[in-house]
C-alpha cells in the first residue's frame, strides 16, 4: 500500500461516503447483544457515529457560515434541513402512544417540536434531534467569535473541562447531570467547526503522520473496547466519551484514506445512505428494529434486516419531504 499526503480536504469530497459509515455504525451500536458476547465491546464502540456526525457536522457548518455569514440564512437552512423530517417522524411515534385522558396535551407539543422530554427527563428516544438543534442555535456566535478573536479556538479544552464539572461538582451534576450524553458531545462539535478552516484550505499533513494516526486510532479503539467488554457500567461514560475525540478523528481520516481506494460502487453506495442518514437515524430504531428484534433472529441477521428494511423507507420519508419542502 503506498501511503500519500493526507489531504484535510477528503473530509469534505468524502463527507457522504463517512455519513453513510457513521449511520451503519449506529446500527450496529443499537441492535441487542448479549453481555457476554465477545463482540459486545466492539459493538459498544459504534455509538462513536454519533460523534462522527457531529465532527463533519461542524466541518460542513464552517464552509456555509464562510461563504453567507448570516444568522438568519444560517438558521433559516438548518431548520429546513432536519425540522419538517423531525416532525414527521416525531408524530408518528409520539401521538399513537400519547394517553389522551390522563396525559398533557402541552408535553406532547413539546416532545413533537423540540423533545424536550430529553432536556427535562433525559428521554432518550431521539436524543441527537434536540442535541444537534441546539448546538445549531449555538454554531454561528461561536464562528463569528472564532473569526474575529482565533484565540477562542481554544474554547473546546474549557468544554473538556465542563464535561469533568458536571460528572464530578456535585452542585453542577444535581442541576444538568442528567444530560451528561448531550455535554459530553459538545467538544468534537465545535472541534469540527474549527478544523473547517484547515479542511476548506485543503491543508495537507505529511504521509510520515499516517503512522501517528493509526497509533492514535489503535490506542484509543483498544481502550475503548476493553472499557465496554471487561467493565461496562462501571465507570462515567463520559470518560470514555473524551477518549473517543481523538478515536473519531483517527478514524475518519483513515476512512477517508479507505474510500481513495474502494471502488466506485461502494463509495456511492455509502454517500447514498449519507444523503438519507438523518432519516435512517429517526426510522431505524423505533419503526423497524422494534419490530425484527421480538423474534431472536440473532444480531447479524438483526443488522442485515434492520438495514435493508430502513433504507426504502427512509428514502421515501426523504424523497416525500424534498417534494413537500423543496431547496
Amino acid at each position: 500500500m503506498k501511503i500519500k499526503d493526507i489531504s484535510l480536504a477528503d473530509f469534505s469530497r468524502y463527507r457522504g461516503e463517512l455519513m453513510g459509515a457513521a449511520i451503519l455504525f449506529i446500527i450496529l451500536f443499537h441492535v441487542e447483544l448479549p453481555r457476554h458476547d465477545i463482540f459486545f465491546g466492539l459493538r459498544r464502540c459504534g455509538n462513536i457515529g454519533v460523534d462522527m456526525f457531529l465532527f463533519l457536522s461542524g466541518i460542513g457548518l464552517w464552509y456555509s457560515w464562510t461563504k453567507n455569514p448570516s444568522f438568519k440564512q444560517f438558521y433559516k437552512r438548518r431548520l429546513l434541513r432536519i425540522f419538517p423530517t423531525w416532525i414527521v417522524v416525531s408524530s408518528l411515534y409520539y401521538i399513537p402512544r400519547f394517553n389522551w385522558q390522563t396525559g398533557s396535551v402541552i408535553d406532547l407539543i413539546g416532545d413533537i417540536t423540540i423533545n424536550w422530554d430529553f432536556w427535562l427527563h433525559d428521554e432518550l428516544t431521539f436524543w441527537y434531534i434536540p442535541a444537534i438543534m441546539m448546538l445549531y442555535l449555538w454554531a454561528p456566535p461561536y464562528m463569528r467569535l472564532i473569526s474575529r478573536h482565533p484565540t477562542y479556538r481554544w474554547l473546546p479544552v474549557l468544554m473538556i473541562v465542563w464535561c469533568i464539572c458536571v460528572q464530578w461538582v456535585t452542585p453542577i451534576h444535581q442541576a444538568v447531570g442528567h444530560i451528561e450524553i448531550f455535554w459530553s458531545r459538545v467538544p468534537i462539535f465545535f472541534l469540527g467547526i474549527n478544523c473547517g478552516e484547515w479542511v476548506k484550505r485543503d491543508t495537507q499533513i505529511e504521509k510520515g503522520a499516517f503512522w501517528l494516526i493509526l497509533l492514535t486510532f489503535i490506542a484509543t479503539a483498544s481502550a475503548c473496547i476493553y472499557l465496554e467488554q471487561v467493565k461496562h457500567g462501571r465507570f462515567p461514560l463520559f470518560a470514555e466519551r473524551m477518549v473517543y475525540i481523538p478515536l473519531t478523528v483517527s478514524l475518519l481520516l483513515l476512512l477517508t484514506d479507505l474510500f481513495r481506494r474502494t471502488p466506485q460502487w461502494l463509495n456511492r453506495g455509502c454517500a447514498f445512505l449519507g444523503t438519507i442518514s438523518l432519516e435512517i437515524y429517526l426510522l431505524h430504531h423505533h419503526f423497524v428494529m422494534v419490530y425484527i428484534s421480538p423474534y431472536h433472529l440473532g444480531y447479524w441477521c438483526t443488522v442485515l434486516l434492520t438495514i435493508l428494511f430502513a433504507i426504502p423507507l427512509s428514502w421515501l420519508l426523504h424523497q416525500l419531504i424534498k417534494r413537500v419542502m423543496p431547496a
